[in-house]
């Protein structure tokens, strides 16, 4: 009975690893099946295969912190007292 529930357990926890978060392939494959809707035979197969082959674009290079501080520094140049912080506290806070 313990071996049947130590199995039965195993393959409980093994199913939850595979059911994480898909990869960038399922994904890639999820959106062109999607954005391939209505094409059939071989027009369908020239689509999937230029879509799936293409690169994915690169994602933008995230600012941080320190940038996004040196960057409202330069531009506020010339401002002082309470016109400097308050410039400051709204570039900085600015996505």
């Amino acid at each position: 009975m313990k071996k049947l529930f130590v199995a039965s357990l195993i393959l409980s926890l093994s199913g939850a690893v595979f059911a994480a978060e898909p990869t960038a392939q399922q994904s890639k494959m999820k959106t062109c099946n999607a954005d391939a809707t209505g094409k059939k035979g071989d027009e369908r197969k020239a689509f999937m295969k230029e879509c799936l082959s293409a690169k994915a674009e690169a994602p933008a290079p995230k600012v941080t912190q320190q940038d996004k501080m040196k960057k409202c520094n330069a531009d506020a140049t010339g401002k002082k007292g309470d016109e400097r912080k308050t410039f400051m506290k709204e570039c900085l806070s600015a996505k």
